[in-house]
Order: C-alpha cells, then structure tokens, then sequence
C-alpha cells in the first residue's frame, strides 16, 4: 500500500504534493493543472481545475500498480467531498480503521468530515483502471451566499456529531458531462467559461441524486435497473448520437443491445428525462443544427443526412427546439452585426 499524504487545501499545493510522492510530470496552464505519471507505481492521469478558492475539481484516469490512498490530513472542517466513478471503482474512509465506502461505476458519493478529526481517505485498487473525479467544495468560503446557504442547510444543519457518508444510486448524466468537460477544446476566457460552468452542472448534478435518493429511496431505477443495463443505455446513446441516420426502432435496439424494451424506455427516462422517440428526434435536430452551422448543405440534404424524410416535418420540430425555422437560421449565419 502506497500512502499520498495531502496537508493542503490549496489546488496548486495539492498537485505539488502528489507529484512529490508519486513522480511524473505536471503541467499547469492557468487555473489548470495535469499530472502524467507513467513510472513504477502508475500510468495515467490526474488533472485538477481551481474553479474559484473555494471549489475545485480532480479528475483521475489511472491505473495503479500497487493500491494507492490519498490521505486528506488538513480536511477543512466545512469541506464537502462530492465524488463520482466513471470506471472502476474508488474506496472511500475517515481514519485507516473507518468503514469503507465504495463506490461502483456510475455512483456518487458525498463525503464531509466535520464532527471529528480523522483524516479523509480516498483509496485506488492496484491493477484496475479507473476513472473517477472529486468536486471538494470549501462551504464556507464559497462566493455565492445562495449556495453557501443552500449546502450548509442541505449537509450540515440538524445532523448527528457524526461524518457525512452518502453512496448514491447510478447515475449516468454525470458521466456524460465529464465527458462534454473533457472535450472542451477552446481557449481562454470561452474555456473558462464553459468549464466553470460544466464543474457547477456537475456539482448539481450530484446534489439532485442525493435528494432523489432520500426522497425516492424505492424508486424503479434502483430496483429496476442494473450497472450492466445502465452501462448499455450508455452505449445505445452514444450509438444514436453517432448514427443519427439509422432508421430506428424498439425492436431494433433491443435485439442489437440485448436489453428489454422496459429497461430501454425506462434506461432511457432515467438518464435522458425523455423516451427513446424523443431522444432520437432530439438528437436529430441538435445534429441538424450544428450541420447548419459549419457544413455547406443545404437544408434539404441535412435533413436526408439525419435520417428525416420530410422536410415540413423537420422544420416544425426544428422550430419547436430553437423557435425559429431552419431556413432563418440558415439564412443569418453569415450575418455579422458590427457595433461601435
């Protein structure tokens, strides 16, 4: 077992600290910071983003070679470890004797040490890539007055003196906003822009299942659904949004994935607040409207090219989405309005 030792609650001195004992080389640009470790102990990444002081998020893509535990010795008392696994799983405790939390693919944990003085413990199975992220949230000195109240009424008025450990049901519409951060390609001031706001998407995200949870705790997605099905939902809507054309059905995607046509509809409720036919539809309008904006198609060969046969058809749910008709928008892309 390979013990990081953490005694700051300051970003840049945290990826100091890790590099120190786990080697690699870390780049930081801005607010952003990056450890690549390829060495006797590990291969993969960890990268972190200082949102404002009092919020930050690390991400890890790793596979270890030994376990490996980060070991949060100065833990602010108002801190709020929102944690979440894309892939393989993360081990959480307070104290090395503490009970251990897990958390599986595509479960939240939230995590607050504030009635003791026992360090916070995250923990990485030696030999298992995976892919998780921590949002630690400083409550107190948070900018927003709203959110500041909101989180201290939500995790700390009228507990128990005891820590806060909450492992969540799955959910997968956090995944799929790491995945949109992980794909922001743009450059400074949209960059930070859009990954302040993509953390903060994230942090309500994980807010909403806890509340879900506590106030539906026998609710159909957790007896209803499995990892292995929520896992397939995954696969079957990125398989749309790749394949938008495809003329599909019920049938069509039940026998390709190998899931029922309840566990897809409900799969699909779950993750996406939507049917499968709603879905596909929105997914074809969203494909259509970034073809209007960087293609040379016209309007008639977009809609062929995202698996719509009547144009009347698409320019009433295009205009339903973006309340304006396709050609409108077509028409004024070019458009730039010079001001003083």
């Amino acid at each position: 077992m390979k013990t990081i030792s953490i005694t700051s609650n300051y970003l840049y001195s945290i990826f100091e600290q890790i590099q120190a004992q786990l080697g690699g080389n870390l780049d930081k640009k801005s607010k952003e910071y990056r450890l690549e470790i390829n060495n006797d102990t590990g291969k993969g990444f960890i990268s972190g983003i200082m949102i404002e002081p009092a919020i930050c998020y690390i991400e890890y893509e790793i596979i270890f070679k030994e376990d490996v535990s980060f070991v949060y010795k100065q833990d602010n008392s108002s801190s709020i470890h929102f944690g979440y696994c894309s892939n393989g799983c993360l081990m959480q405790s307070f104290g090395e004797e503490g009970k251990r939390n897990r958390l599986n693919q595509f479960q939240t944990g939230i995590f607050s040490n504030s009635f003791n003085k026992k360090n916070t413990i995250f923990s990485f199975n030696k030999n298992q890539p995976t892919k998780a992220s921590l949002i630690t949230v400083h409550t107190l000195s948070v900018h927003d007055q709203e959110l500041k109240q909101q989180l201290i009424s939500t995790f700390f008025q009228n507990k128990e003196n005891h820590p806060l450990s909450y492992v969540g049901s799955l959910n997968l519409k956090i995944v799929e906003q790491i995945n949109l951060l992980n794909s922001i390609n743009q450059k400074g001031l949209v960059r930070n822009l859009l990954i302040n706001s993509s953390v903060y998407l994230i942090l309500a995200l994980e807010i909403e299942q806890h509340k879900y949870d506590l106030t539906k705790a026998q609710n159909c997605f957790n007896s209803a659904l499995t990892q292995v099905d929520m896992e397939i939902i995954k696969r079957v809507s990125e398989h749309i949004k790749m394949n938008p054309e495809i003329q599909y059905s019920l049938k069509y995607l039940c026998k390709k994935f190998g899931i029922s046509p309840f566990k897809l509809q409900e799969g699909f409720k779950v993750m996406h607040d939507r049917t499968v036919t709603d879905f596909i539809r929105n997914t074809r309008v969203e494909v259509a409207e970034n073809l209007i904006r960087t293609s040379e198609l016209n309007i008639s060969e977009i809609v062929y090219t995202v698996g719509l046969t009547s144009r009347s058809y698409f320019s009433k749910i295009f205009k339903e989405k973006y309340n304006c008709s396709p050609k409108h928008y077509q028409n004024h892309q070019n458009k730039v309005v010079i001001t003083a």
